[in-house]
């Protein structure tokens, strides 16, 4: 879904301002690869861009991307002071796990002038021009905004080649290298070969797993449940610097015999025990849609939002556990984690069309470790 204003008309009606690019929450690759090539675009429209996160950067790859491009992304943190800003952008999302971010903006008078996302469109927030595509990433979405010639790439300019190696990063990780890509994709990713660096990409890529998330793929091995050629996996408690690794395990357990959907979630504490069940969803099936999948399981919150939503084949929910949450004696935290799995467990299999007081079977529902 694109708006009548084109991307160009947007950045040139805002010419000279100050811009706030916002990433999701936990960025990924296509997030600070998109959040990167909007700063670089925008300066070519006189517009100063800084770029805000919530929650943490730690997988490997992420960092080692970070350092590459040598740029810095500004931890949201309360008190943050908006009303430097004229505009606000999101890149690859919609607002959906931002919403405190979201308020802190409406309070501070700053519009939202532009949403560019590859996810199921979840008409959450309005903006001046929304460019809302089925491509495998909003990295994808943004090589096409360079092809039709916004700034003009030269090879031998070092900013523009960390980008383009930024962005092939933020397709491949968001196609698995290409084995869901779809055709603007790979297109998209033929125009950015021109101008990446071979030997950095590489680089970025080869970053070695963490223990803590060796532990946690072999958790979610551990605790998995098939049923109906669906892998399903709590992994119990998890540290905020340890999120990352659900996708990770999920895309692991993808790759079982018979298996064409995963999903694994947790329970991820913050620093100030603030705790949130996450889940990642991937799957294999052509016919099943990640986001309407995850909608009719987990539903709204009382505002009227949904807790997850999904894009062309992955998908992932954020649930608050709200009054529960605090780090209790580990009797009460082992009672909310089963409390917590075999709901989750009985909104998925209920999903899936399978009774789940059938299915649900005590050594899953309790083996999960609180490591976290």
């Amino acid at each position: 879904m694109k708006s009548a204003k084109t991307f160009l008309e947007t950045l040139e009606g805002h010419r000279g301002e100050r811009h706030i690019i916002i990433l999701h929450e936990y960025p990924d690759p296509d997030a600070i690869a998109t959040g990167y090539a909007h700063r670089i675009i925008s300066a070519a429209f006189d517009i100063e861009a800084d770029i805000l996160y919530s929650g943490k950067i730690s997988h490997p790859q992420n960092i080692a991307l970070i350092r590459a491009l040598d740029y810095n992304l500004i931890p949201f943190e309360e008190g943050f002071d908006f009303s430097h800003y004229n505009s606000a952008v999101f890149v690859d999302h919609q607002g959906t796990t931002v919403s405190e971010i979201a308020n802190h903006l409406k309070a501070a008078g700053v519009s939202l002038v532009i949403v560019v996302d590859h996810h199921e469109d979840q008409n959450q927030y309005e903006a001046e021009y929304k460019d809302i595509q089925k491509t495998g990433s909003t990295a994808t979405i943004y090589a096409q905004y360079l092809k039709q010639g916004f700034i003009k790439l030269e090879p031998s300019n070092k900013n523009q080649v960390m980008m383009a190696t930024a962005l092939m990063h933020g397709i491949m990780t968001d196609t698995n290298s290409f084995t869901r890509a779809t055709e603007e994709d790979l297109q998209a990713a033929a125009y950015l070969s021109n101008y990446r660096d071979t030997e950095l990409l590489n680089l970025i890529t080869s970053q070695s797993r963490t223990k803590q998330v060796m532990d946690i793929i072999y958790r979610a091995l551990e605790n998995r449940m098939n049923v109906e050629n669906y892998s399903i996996a709590g992994v119990g408690y998890l540290r905020a610097e340890d999120r990352d690794a659900i996708p990770e395990a999920v895309d692991f357990l993808l790759t079982e015999e018979n298996v064409h959907t995963a999903i694994v979630y947790g329970i991820v504490r913050n620093d100030i025990h603030e705790e949130t069940l996450v889940g990642s969803l991937r799957t294999d099936k052509y016919t099943l849609n990640p986001d309407e999948f995850i909608k009719d399981a987990f539903g709204k919150d009382s505002s009227g939002h949904y807790f997850g939503g999904g894009k062309l084949s992955a998908g992932g929910f954020a649930i608050p556990v709200g009054f529960l949450s605090g780090d209790y004696q580990k009797e009460f935290s082992q009672l909310k984690w089963d409390v917590y799995d075999k709901q989750i467990k009985a909104k998925l299999l209920a999903k899936i069309g399978v009774d789940p007081d059938l299915s649900i079977d005590e050594k899953h529902s309790n083996s999960s470790k609180l490591a976290g």
